[in-house]
């Protein structure tokens, strides 16, 4: 298993060249360098979580790199405290550990934390925290990555090299917030959801929230449910759908269906039975997408709303729905059909992006546009020279769990291989 080391330490005894390279890399403000037996992964999410315990299993030993100071930092730091799992448990379990049989079908926000927290402590896990990899780049020469890291705590840079590296930062590593013009001017609060926490900071007071997704629609039904008066911008169409049928989980119903039924039927049922039990949504201004939800989940990853209760709300007129923003004044918000309304603060409900081609220098797996697996589902997991990416999918907890395993298997292909090969 020590193979792709004494390779390493074999180098930099020995190899002049792999010894000048090395020599010649290092800037004055790197503090130490780390060789890395196994893979570094970098991100402590859910995703580095499941990859790193997927490789204990193999007895693989490898480094996790989190800018945060605590595991899974997005959940813990950046959502709202009413946010539930959308998916029942059992769909968001990660690889060899079930959640807690008494955790509700729907865990809430702090439950599903210490899920987490338990995963990392039962498996070993013990990321370095607060380093920000700001570097990161295959090394021909020496045929490694070398990644700098700054340790924001220690304030020190480090360089990791390693023979495998594992990008599981994940699909929402960096908020996106739109340009509106007139921001300057509106002189109200405006936030992005990743800094909203509670309505009751807005008890009392009118809010536009900005995106109808899950989180958009939540921070709705919050902000009601805490006195305040939200309106919904709704700039796309979108599929709302209930968060259960005949009984169970919507989404759980629709993997069994696929079982037996193709895809675009499943499609027509569950628009069937959403009208049945919401209504016509294109009434109450949300227009659904040409394509059906499971189709559009797998072409564009677009994920469908699954109702809450916000629905209920939009037909009762607590939450009114406005078009796109054409620009924003003091304490005015003018819409593109011409209306103008006041308000007192903006929520950005406007989601996440990948931050990868901030960091990583290469040229084949990721996209420079949107920092994503150029190859799709479920060929996006593996690249050239050791590079894997975890939790890309647009498929969720479970997407990631599957693209753990296969990694930790094809490492343990390549050190047996190599072991073979070497001995």
């Amino acid at each position: 298993m020590d193979y792709c080391i004494r390779e390493l330490e074999g180098k930099q005894a020995n190899d002049p060249l792999f010894i000048k390279t090395m020599k010649n890399n290092k800037s004055s403000s790197t503090e130490g360098r780390v060789f890395v037996q196994g893979p570094v992964i970098v991100g402590a999410g859910p995703s580095g979580l499941a990859a790193a315990a997927c490789l204990q299993q193999k007895n693989i030993p490898c480094v996790i790199l989190e800018r945060s100071n605590c595991v899974a930092s997005l959940w813990q730091l950046k959502t709202y405290d009413r946010l539930r799992l959308h998916l029942p448990k059992q769909f968001c379990e990660l690889p060899f550990m079930e959640f807690p049989s008494n955790f509700p079908t729907y865990p809430s926000k702090q439950q599903f934390i210490k899920y987490l927290e338990d995963y990392a402590g039962s498996f070993g896990i013990r990321p370095r925290f607060n380093e920000t990899v700001q570097n990161a780049e295959f090394d021909g020469k020496i045929g490694c990555w070398r990644l700098k890291s700054f340790n924001s705590k220690a304030d020190v840079t480090t360089e990791y090299v390693c023979r495998w590296l594992i990008v599981a930062t994940g699909e929402n590593a960096e908020a996106v917030v739109p340009n509106i013009e007139g921001v300057d001017e509106f002189g109200g609060v405006i936030r992005h959801t990743s800094l909203y926490k509670s309505g009751e900071e807005f008890r009392g007071k009118k809010v536009l929230v900005v995106g109808c997704g899950n989180s958009g629609m939540e921070v709705c039904l919050d902000l009601c449910n805490h006195d305040a008066t939200p309106s919904l911008v709704v700039r796309d169409s979108v599929h709302v759908l209930p968060r259960e049928m005949l009984g169970k989980s919507t989404f759980g119903l629709s993997m069994w269906l696929l079982k037996w039924f193709p895809l675009g039927l499943v499609d027509r049922f569950l628009l069937i039975v959403s009208w049945l039990m919401l209504g016509d949504t294109a009434q109450l201004g949300l227009d659904r997408p040409r394509l059906g939800p499971l189709q559009l989940k797998n072409l564009s990853g677009k994920t469908p709303v699954l109702d809450v209760g916000t629905l209920a709300k939009i037909k009762g007129g607590h939450i009114k729905v406005r078009p796109s923003i054409k620009r924003l004044k003091r304490q005015t918000v003018e819409f593109v059909d011409g209306r103008s309304e006041n308000f007192d603060g903006i929520i950005l409900a406007t989601g996440y992006k990948s931050n990868v081609p901030y960091w990583l220098k290469e040229e084949d797996m990721f996209s420079k546009e949107d920092g994503f697996p150029m190859k799709p589902f479920p060929s996006g997991w593996k690249g050239k020279n050791g590079l894997y990416a975890v939790g890309f999918t647009k498929r969720g907890l479970q997407g990631a769990s599957l693209d753990a395993k296969r990694i930790a298997d094809d490492i343990e292909l390549c050190l047996e291989s190599e072991a073979k090969y070497g001995s």
